[in-house]
């Protein structure tokens, strides 16, 4: 029986994927739930399994654009294990470089000459862009297994990247130049005696061959016409943040207000009790967990900021979904943390931490990453003073965290040093008012001046 592999449902808003990398090749035998491909959406990269066992029948092929139930491959469950178990020691017959040898005493030279030359440069330039950060699961097993270092791989996915086929090219030609050294280090005598013959034909090849480098660079430097640029695909990631952006702009009234926030009081039960908040929980007392408890307690006095607007009604959440924003290398992602008003200060730490690597790993799932009513994101980490975040539709509020600084400050009629913060509010001007929006930064201000009332939820 034939089953057929389609794109699933992929959760909120995705209606389209990229087939990144096949894990497994055409005919491969693959056992249910074996990953066998990796397919890229808006969010995140997803390895999907195989719904059966039995012998691949790929429909699609890498770089591939398909909406969601689209036929993607086909299982032949008639298909067995032994088949494929067949083929791998065929491969082992690379001993059969016996022959190579016969001719290499007089090519050797040349051979051993040329590659460091104009092979590992190249090399080393191309795959300046791929990151272990950046890699697919099955790409950072295969990696990791071998102990490889990613950097020295040439990436031919898209824009660079690192596949599954590349790391299993480069191995293969890490085994063949290893053979090729110990065939001509088990036969000197030979090499000797064909070096003086082989030097004239072979020395002008390798000039040859690093003088198209150079000939080939200049048509590519010329096809962008202008010098010092050059151009490359956007990744799927950058094109639909791109477009939700636009949306953003288009769909909502977005209008930001501020504040700032005293945070001594804040800083100074971090300084009392950090050390003890470790040794229980096992996770840092941060400054996340304080603005995501003010955050939840001031959205429950004001309601609409934790709401939505489809098409003509307006849909409250008696919950809060509050989504944190993590920088990646593959661009900016926003997991969330469901039901937050259910948990504690050392829970809010750890399950921050928790998506925070995944995120950073390229492991989160795609349901960690849709569903949320309210998002904080923090410049303040690469050291913004203050900006204007935009939303995430169908959000209507996003609050905007900044860098601390030291500022002289007003106190009871004195002068005083405080480690001070601007906070920056978004919100969608349909559902929320300007009065709303100004509360809430007030109430926010109350509770992180005074942690006491985080605790007491006064």
């Amino acid at each position: 029986m034939v089953i057929d592999v389609d794109v699933p449902e992929m959760g909120e808003s995705v209606s389209e994927v990229t087939v990144l990398e096949w894990l497994k090749g055409e005919g491969d035998f693959v056992e249910k739930d074996e990953p066998i491909c990796v397919l890229e959406t808006d969010k995140a990269n997803v390895d999907l399994p195989s719904p059966a066992s039995g012998t691949l029948q790929q429909v699609k092929q890498v770089d591939d654009t398909l909406n969601v139930g689209e036929l993607l491959a086909r299982i032949d469950e008639s298909g067995k294990p032994s088949a494929a178990a067949e083929p791998a020691p065929v491969a082992t017959p690379a001993p059969a470089p016996p022959p190579e040898p016969v001719a290499a005493p007089a090519s050797e030279p040349a051979a051993v000459v040329s590659p460091p030359v104009a092979v590992s440069p190249p090399a080393s330039t191309a795959s300046g862009a791929t990151d272990l950060d950046g890699l697919s699961p099955a790409v950072r097993r295969l990696v990791e297994e071998n102990g490889l270092d990613a950097r020295q791989i040439a990436g031919t996915g898209r824009g660079g990247r690192l596949i599954k086929q590349d790391v299993l090219a480069f191995l293969k030609e890490r085994e063949n130049d290893a053979r090729d050294n110990q065939s001509a280090a088990s036969a000197p005598a030979p090499v000797q005696v064909a070096a003086s013959p082989g030097p004239a034909p072979q020395v002008p090849e390798p000039a040859t061959v690093a003088q198209q480098a150079p000939a080939s660079a200049a048509p590519v430097a010329g096809a962008n016409d202008v010098a010092g640029t050059r151009s490359e695909p956007m990744s799927r990631l950058r094109k639909r943040v791109a477009t939700r952006l636009v949306e953003a702009q288009r769909t909502a009234a977005m209008l930001t207000t501020f504040n700032e926030v005293d945070l001594s009081e804040v800083m100074a039960v971090r300084k009392r009790h950090k050390e003890a908040f470790m040794k229980k929980h096992g996770v840092s007392l941060g400054l996340m967990s304080f603005f995501s408890r003010a955050v939840v307690i001031a959205l429950q006095e004001i309601p609409n900021l934790n709401a939505s607007i489809v098409d003509d009604d307006i849909v409250y959440h008696d919950f809060v979904n509050l989504g944190i924003a993590v920088s990646t290398e593959r661009g900016l992602l926003v997991p969330i943390l469901r039901n937050i008003q259910d948990l504690s200060m050392s829970q809010i730490e750890a399950e921050i931490k928790r998506l925070a690597l995944a995120a950073r790993d390229n492991k989160l799932a795609l349901d960690e990453l849709s569903g949320g009513t309210f998002s904080i994101t923090n410049g303040g980490i690469f050291g913004s003073m203050m900006s204007t975040p935009i939303l995430t539709p169908p959000q209507s509020g996003i609050l905007g965290m900044h860098a601390i600084k030291e500022r002289p400050i007003a106190v009871d009629g004195d002068v005083a040093i405080r480690p001070m913060m601007y906070t920056a509010l978004t919100y969608d001007h349909r559902l929320v008012d300007g009065q709303q929006s100004v509360t809430f930064l007030v109430r926010l201000k109350e509770l992180l001046e005074d942690p006491a009332r985080l605790m007491l939820e006064i």
